[in-house]
């Protein structure tokens, strides 16, 4: 892990760098403008810049403290295999919902530090409309996006240690082998889980983004109607929660994401209980498979999950795509404002929580595996041990939060964000 994250920091170097150059080339307000205090507006940009990649840096430290078996949160839930699945279930449901806390308190900062960098640019409007705020966030997500290939390189080292380690126990070589399988696909657990913390982390400010580009777009609609005389017509200049109809649609937004994850959560559950009953199956009806005397039919298995991948994401992608537009067709398009608002808001948190929490589980089997778990006396608590099989139900509660439902809060939260601003000419009566 200490070797990956160095080459984070150089990447992040190297991409402020060139962050520098880009934004004194492309971020200039034109002819002798200069933003506050009389500096350079691309200095401005360019400090928006650093705060994006500042966050991403903050988010891939957050993701390693709550995932990584070195720190507080996965020992505790270690220790709490102890007495049983029920308490380690307890406590890692209490380090995920504890993430919240850091995530929203670093995505607002971040949202109202680039968004006050970019006011100072001076980059106004012929009306006088001071814009160089969004600008400012827009910078930030870019800056934070500049480290995309790198973090994706350290989530591709995640499935490529996992598969190292079932290879190996495949093969049967000797266990030395498997511990070291099992040391690297640990950290693959950590890098895995710190991708997605990042995911939510440019979802969210993505998503700012979209929203305001979603008010320009009905703006833009109204101000025709306004300009053709259209009567009762005004701009759209905030979003007045205490409406009914924009409450509504905000507890639509919220509902929808959980609705979402439990559609999804249930999918794995059902498609594993399939798997569960087919291996059963063949166990019973082919003994010869504990004895290598016979071959399993992995092929059988592999087309339930392929299949189950398929059928059970249609409800999900379907309830994804549609509850927006229903919601700004019937409530209209400052409801949908609303929904987008708060349904992204929520996406995040429980993003989050899904996301680290599953890691946080799955790296507490680690740990007991590794052998650092000890009771009392100072003797090793490992595999096979009551508190290992403890940790493996809580692996297997967290498998589908991280791997399934938490990663696709992530495009459901882009997703209705889009969705929401393509189809805005429909939401204006």
């Amino acid at each position: 892990m200490n070797i990956l994250s160095r080459g984070y920091w150089v990447v992040t170097i190297l991409s402020a760098i060139a962050l520098a150059f880009v934004t004194n080339i492309m971020m200039q307000t034109g002819g002798e403008d200069l933003g506050a205090q009389g500096i350079p507006s691309w200095i401005w940009f360019f400090g928006a810049g650093l705060v994006g990649l500042a966050t991403s840096v903050v988010f891939v430290y957050i993701t390693q403290y709550y995932t990584s078996g070195s720190f507080r949160p996965v020992k505790e839930i270690a220790e709490a295999s102890k007495t049983g699945p029920a308490t380690n279930i307890i406590s890692g449901t209490a380090v995920g919902w504890e993430t919240t806390a850091v995530t929203a308190l670093t995505i607002g900062a971040a949202l109202l530090l680039s968004y006050w960098l970019g006011s100072q640019a001076g980059l106004v409007t012929p009306e006088g409309r001071n814009v160089g705020g969004v600008f400012g966030t827009a910078v930030a997500t870019m800056g934070m996006l500049m480290t995309t290939a790198y973090i994706l390189a350290m989530d591709t080292f995640g499935p490529i240690t996992d598969n190292a380690g079932g290879i190996t126990e495949f093969a049967r070589v000797e266990a030395s082998a498997r511990e070291i399988t099992d040391r690297l696909d640990a950290v693959g657990n950590t890098t895995k889980a710190l991708t997605k913390g990042y995911a939510v982390a440019s979802a969210s400010l993505a998503a700012f983004l979209l929203f305001q580009a979603y008010l320009d777009k009905i703006n833009l609609i109204l101000g025709r109607q306004i300009a053709a005389g259209k009567e009762g017509v005004q701009l759209l200049q905030s979003v007045d929660l205490s409406s009914v109809s924009v409450f509504v649609a905000a507890l639509i937004g919220s509902m929808l994401v959980y609705l979402f994850s439990s559609l999804a959560i249930r999918a794995v559950g059902t498609t594993a209980s399939a798997i569960i009953v087919e291996v059963r199956r063949q166990f019973r009806e082919m003994p010869g498979i504990m004895d290598y005397t016979q071959r399993p039919d992995y092929a059988r298995v592999v087309d339930i999950t392929t299949s189950a991948a398929l059928r059970q994401m249609i409800a999900p992608g379907v309830l994804a795509v549609g509850t927006p537009i229903a919601v700004g067709v019937l409530l209209g398009y400052e409801a949908a404002a609303g929904f987008l608002m708060v349904g992204t808001i929520a996406g995040v948190l429980l993003a989050t929580v899904l996301n680290n929490g599953g890691g946080a589980w799955d790296n507490a089997k680690k740990y007991i595996e590794a052998g650092h778990l000890k009771d009392e006396d100072g003797n090793v608590i490992g595999k096979k041990t009551f508190a290992h099989a403890a940790a493996v139900v809580g692996d297997t509660v967290g498998d589908p939060f991280k791997d399934t439902a938490g990663p696709s809060l992530h495009v459901l939260v882009k997703l209705i964000a889009t969705i929401t601003l393509v189809m805005a000419p429909l939401f204006i009566r």
